[in-house]
Parts: structure tokens; sequence; C-alpha cells
């Protein structure tokens, strides 16, 4: 099963690399840059004369939105696809392989098309946080795939299974907030509290703001996933092979929470916003590597019974 391996280990990079292109498409104010979908101004391949002066856009804006697009369509579809094809084939010393598979390919498709309905929406606050989701979701599916192709699956003694419940936990408030997160930016909320951790210098400021709510509301679930990750750090230190990945994905998570600290100070500068998502997607890649252990370690005799090598 080394070729699923491979090929769900690149997608899943592959991935990676197009959510934090995203970020830099966002913080630029780049989403609109190609007012339709799939083609930009009318052409695959924009060209600086295409883009009339009326539109407002520079074209390395133009740029960032196209390269976007063209690696969901032309690098990652294609990965994917295969790495579906492929898992499917091989469901039958494992179902679970052609199960992750077919929802690799479920999300990928509905990511695209909720491409689509972003741009055409006008990058309204919903349309974007549901997009960003779905992508997380297809990052988190390929590392389950990733995971169950290694063939020797991890045994109920290695200590994953009691990690289920904090990774679950984790996994899922690591999801809201990166969905509250861009709620907030989309709807202009970022800079709704000019201090950090407090809003206007309390913890709970005076309501009738909806932008101070929406942040408030993004700080706490942050701040919820912050010590579920920490929880699950905690509870994973005695599992030698779950360790590293755990304090690893806690590093990233209060970064995450401390560089947006920083950069309200700055009001927000593209640089951080861009790392913001990328140290919060990497928080999430370590989580959900920590969850897909310990939602397989139940299967190691299964797996062996199956046929699977250990």
């Amino acid at each position: 099963m080394g070729g699923i391996r491979v090929l769900s280990g690149l997608s899943a990079l592959v991935t990676l690399a197009i959510m934090i292109l995203g970020a830099a498409v966002r913080a630029t104010d780049s989403g609109l840059s190609c007012p339709d979908w799939p083609t930009c101004y009318g052409r695959w391949i924009p060209l600086p004369g295409d883009i009339p002066p009326e539109a407002g856009y520079a074209y390395y804006q133009v740029l960032l939105e196209w390269v976007h697009r063209l690696l969901v369509g032309v690098v990652l579809g294609p990965l994917v696809l295969v790495t579906a094809l492929w898992a499917w084939r091989k469901r039958g010393s494992d179902p679970a392989l052609g199960t992750y598979g077919a929802a690799a390919l479920l999300l990928l498709l509905a990511q695209a098309a909720m491409g689509g309905v972003t741009v055409l929406d006008r990058n309204s606050p919903w349309s974007v946080a549901v997009h960003l989701v779905l992508a997380m979701l297809l990052l988190t599916v390929l590392l389950l795939l990733f995971d169950r192709s290694r063939g020797a699956l991890w045994r109920a003694e290695d200590g994953f299974r009691r990690l289920r419940l904090p990774a679950v936990a984790a996994w899922a408030l690591l999801l809201a907030a990166s969905a509250s997160a861009a709620v907030v930016a989309k709807s202009g909320a970022s800079l709704a509290c000019p201090d950090w951790p407090l809003c206007e210098g309390r913890l709970f400021p005076a309501a009738g703001n909806p932008l101070v709510h929406l942040q408030l509301g993004h700080r706490w679930v942050a701040a919820a996933a912050l010590f579920a990750v920490a929880v699950l750090a905690l509870r994973a230190w005695p599992v030698p092979r779950a360790r590293w990945l755990a304090l690893v994905g806690f590093a990233f998570a209060l970064v995450t929470a401390l560089l947006a600290g920083h950069a309200i100070a700055f009001l927000w500068p593209v640089w951080a916003q861009v790392v913001h998502q990328a140290l919060a997607v990497l928080a999430l890649l370590h989580v959900s590597l920590v969850l897909a252990r310990s939602l397989h370690a139940r299967a190691g005799a299964v797996g062996e019974a199956a046929g699977v090598p250990a």
C-alpha cells in the first residue's frame, strides 16, 4: 500500500500549500480579482491586458487568485482522483481505504464547487468559512488515508485508544476556531477589539457592536481550542508515538494565539494574516494525525485478520 501512502501524503501537502495560498488571497483582498468562475475575465490564462482599469485590481492579485484555482484544478484534482481510485481498488484488503478515498473525492468536488459559490456570492463571510472548512475536512481525510495505508496499524497497547476523545475535541474546536476566524476577517471584525487578550480593556465589553461580538466569539472558541490541544498534549505525553505529534500541535496552536495578539497591535499586516492561518492549519494537521492513529488503534486486530501486513 506504499503507493496510496505516497499519493495521499503528497495530496495532503498540496492541500496544505493551497490553504496557505488561499490565506494570501484573502489577506490581499484578491478573492474577487477574478470576477467570474471557472475562467478569469473570460480566459483560462489571464494576461495583464485582459484586466480593465475599472476592475481596481493589480495584476499580482489576479495571479494569486488564478494560481490558487490552477493548483486546485490541475494539481490537486488529479492527485486526489488517482489516490481515490487506487484506494477504492484496495478496499478488498481494508474497506476503510475505499471509504476514505471516496470521501476525499467528494470533499474535493464540494470544495471546488464552493470556490465558485464564494466568487459568485462576492466572498460573503459564510461562503468563505464553508470553503475553508471543506478544505480542512479534505486535509483531515487525506491524513486518515495516509495513516491507514501504513499497513501496520497501531495496537491498543500503544495507548492511542485513550486519546480518541481528547483528539476529537481538539480537532473539532480547531476547525471551529478557523471557521470563526474566516467569518471575523470577512465581516471586517478583525480590529473590532483594539487590544488583546482583553477587549476595550475589559473581559466583557459593553454590548451593542455586533463586530465586537463576532471578535469575542472567535476568541472564546480559539481559547477553548487551545485548551483542548493542551489537554491532548498532556494525555499523549505517556504515549511515545503520540507525544511529539500532540506537543508540536500545541506549540503551533499557542504561537497562533500569541501572533494574533501581536498582529492586532500592528493592524493585522498581510504577512501576519498568512502566517496566522498557516500556523492554525499546521496545528490541525498534527492533531489530525493523532486523531487518525487513535481511531485506527481499535482496528489493529481487524487489520491483521483482513490480511493487512504488519
